[in-house]
């Protein structure tokens, strides 16, 4: 989302909160609850005992497979934490600033709880030197838009988990470096 008027330009930035995250850690919970649990009916049956009638305590013995199982459940919830703190956290999240009358940019994200939570750059328009488009090859190939800091060097403005096709980059790069009254790069 965005927001231009003739001199200034705010870009937001989502972060950790999107539709799929939500989904990925709520998935890795259920999972995770699941093997610890079937990890804990197997010290039950190491111990002779029937937690639930339904669930034949004898098919998951305790050593090797109860263990492995508690294990992998006890992983699965400490990712599934740390997804859902970087949800709460909205990590990544921010805005884009170019402000032409004033002449500065700004650049906020949210980090990780911390002495440097807040991740804020500040320069002037005149030391931008470029926007730069890069495009990885490989089976992932995905474009990124850079803006290069003269001595600074270059400072991404998506994010790689973004999905955009190289015409919405390029568009999105023609735009802005016409903003910036820069030139823009391809790699």
């Amino acid at each position: 989302m965005s927001w231009r008027s003739d001199c200034i330009w705010i870009e937001l930035i989502a972060g950790a909160r999107k539709p799929s995250n939500f989904c990925w850690a709520l998935i890795l919970f259920l999972g995770a609850l699941g093997f610890l649990l079937v990890g804990t009916f197997g010290t039950y049956s190491y111990l002779g005992m029937n937690f639930i009638p339904l669930f034949p305590y004898q098919q998951i013995l305790f050593f090797p497979q109860g263990i492995v199982m508690s294990f992998y459940g006890i992983a699965g919830l400490f990712i599934s934490s740390y997804l859902w703190c970087t949800i709460v956290w909205n990590v990544g999240s921010g805005y884009d600033r170019f402000d032409r009358k004033e002449g500065i940019v700004c650049i906020f994200r949210w980090g990780f709880p911390g002495k440097n939570r807040r991740i804020f750059l500040r320069f002037l328009m005149k030391d931008i030197q470029s926007i730069r488009i890069e495009v990885k090859e490989g089976i992932f190939s995905r474009p990124i838009l850079y803006i290069e800091i003269r001595g600074q060097g270059s400072i991404p403005l998506t994010r790689i988990d973004e999905n955009w096709t190289l015409r919405e980059i390029e568009q999105k790069a023609a735009e802005l470096a016409y903003f910036l009254c820069v030139p823009i790069e391809v790699f």
